[in-house]
């Protein structure tokens, strides 16, 4: 019976053989273009034995192998430099420039850079030196391996993407799940909450306890519904966000510490957005649930309710210990949490029922710390 290879090992060795494979790519570029280079310093040196024959030949007979040579070089820039430092002629350089004194100089110290100077000795003493740089092949073949980096790179980037897609859609089919899972378990024990309830009621029990009792259930409703929801698209309808607001500030108000100081300050006005009742009332008891824990349980927490020509805007205000600025983005993110406990799931839960359902957006407005945080939602009026 095969053994299956373990995921990590596998991952291992692919990356081993990868790294190996890059390396050999590269190291037998670097060899080719040591050779190409050695090979064309040899071209220059024999153009430099044909200067040479071409000086000593003080007759027009046996000069057609060396003006062949010499006139072979159609690739490689160089300069001559004559003994007393002039110029006695060029190859494969811009004609325009090669009266420019200055952008001679920088050529001879560019190809100096690149290769050796070779000298053309005649009757043992320096007749002219040759400088020569890369020829235009040579440069594109210098530069190959940073091409071919970055080709795997990218393939590197793009498989890495690709995986980690994969791999969050298989935690969203995870999550969504046991969300649903969730509420399938609730519903059971919340359906004999509710004919308990019924029974109380025809015990004559006190009703104001029933009133709790029934706010409760209706709770608990209400969290069933909200994790059924995870994973499909929920239904907006045209609500009145001001009233909406009020009963989630309201309900946690009432079940929160009285350590907390609760203000809460909207207008007048109906202000009409497309909006799920549902997942905006979890949204908002999310960010208030994560303000009491930054006030440890005792602060100041207001929520404002302003809007401008085209948008509502619901700030929840806290006195807590703050946020710097560097994580205003990052405690969005999923599994990100300050807590010791926690999930990590609130702020990333809420930022998807406002920018993805809602089409709205979500930040922290501004935090100074040991002083408060502000987040604010926005969401589009409507008509």
């Amino acid at each position: 019976m095969a053994v299956p290879i373990n995921q990590n090992i596998l991952r291992w060795i692919i990356t081993l053989a990868s790294f190996v494979i890059i390396s050999l790519i590269l190291w037998n570029t670097y060899i080719f273009f040591q050779n190409f280079k050695a090979e064309e310093r040899s071209k220059m040196q024999n153009w430099s034995f044909a200067q040479t024959e071409f000086i000593k030949s003080d007759t027009d007979t046996n000069l057609d192998l060396t003006l062949q040579v010499l006139n072979s070089n159609t690739t490689t820039p160089m300069l001559v430099i004559s003994k007393d430092g002039s110029l006695g002629s060029s190859n494969n350089i811009d004609e325009t420039k090669i009266d420019d004194s200055l952008y001679v100089q920088s050529l001879i110290s560019k190809f100096k850079n690149e290769n050796t100077p070779i000298e053309v000795r005649y009757k043992d003493s320096v007749y002219s030196t040759i400088y020569y740089g890369n020829s235009p092949l040579l440069n594109k073949l210098k530069y190959y391996p940073l091409a071919l980096l970055l080709i795997i790179f990218l393939f590197a980037a793009v498989a890495y993407f690709f995986y980690r897609s994969s791999k969050n859609a298989a935690q969203n089919k995870l999550w969504t799940g046991m969300a649903k899972e969730t509420a399938h378990q609730i519903g059971t024990p919340l359906s004999s909450l509710v004919g308990w309830t019924e029974i109380l009621r025809s015990e004559h029990v006190n009703p104001d306890y029933l009133i709790e009792i029934e706010k409760d259930v209706n709770r608990l409703q209400t969290i069933t519904d909200r994790f059924s929801k995870i994973g499909s698209v929920p239904t907006l309808k045209k609500e009145d966000i001001v009233t909406e607001t009020i009963e989630s500030y309201e309900y946690l108000k009432a079940r929160s510490s009285k350590l907390i100081d609760f203000e809460i300050s909207a207008p007048s006005d109906i202000l009409y957005v497309n909006l799920n009742s549902q997942l905006f009332s979890w949204t908002i008891e999310n960010l208030v649930k994560n303000a009491i824990d930054a006030m440890k349980g005792k602060g100041q927490l207001k929520i404002k309710i302003l809007k401008d020509d085209k948008f509502v805007k619901i700030n929840i205000i806290d006195s807590g210990k703050g946020i710097t600025k560097q994580k205003f983005s990052k405690i969005f993110e999923p599994g990100y949490t300050s807590k010791r406990r926690g999930w990590g799931l609130g702020l990333s839960l809420a930022k998807r029922i406002i920018e993805d359902y809602h089409n709205g957006r979500i930040r922290v407005l501004n935090s100074e710390i040991d002083k408060g945080t502000t987040m604010q939602i926005s969401l589009k009026l409507i008509q």
